[in-house]
């Protein structure tokens, strides 16, 4: 259950207790984490190093995270970054905003690790059968 698996995880962040806390158990069971707190951070990394997944805040320094994640998608799809947005907000209204965004899936935090994991391995199919 703990392999590898290669894939390569970029997370949007602001709040360091909980990007400590996703990393701590992604890393554990395998995956490569990045952490930045901005979405122009994000964004340059996305543009010099392809990524597996984007884990994405809807609340960054420079605003609302789903409106950046709108932008996004103008010059990657969700084929060549998919994105799972997590919020303190578990309206269904959130929720609606996330996928028009350009979001695979949503997680209301404070989150259950399992859960976290959980969605992870469905949004990378390619990966999901080595952890």
């Amino acid at each position: 259950m703990f392999e590898t698996t290669q894939a390569q995880l970029l997370m949007v962040e602001p709040e360091l207790v909980l990007a400590e806390l996703a990393t701590f158990r992604l890393e554990l069971l395998g995956y490569r984490l990045e952490v930045v707190h901005s979405g122009a951070e994000a964004l340059d990394r996305l543009r010099h190093e392809p990524i597996d997944l984007l884990i994405l805040d809807t609340k960054l320094p420079e605003g609302d995270g789903l409106e950046w994640l709108t932008e996004l998608r103008l010059e990657f799809k969700a084929e060549q970054v998919p994105a799972l947005v997590f919020s303190l907000d578990p309206s269904l209204e959130m929720v609606r905003r996330a996928y028009l965004a350009g979001a695979q899936d949503y997680l209301i935090s404070p989150f259950d690790p399992t859960v976290l994991e959980e969605k992870v391995q469905r949004l990378l199919p390619s990966h999901a059968e080595t952890v």
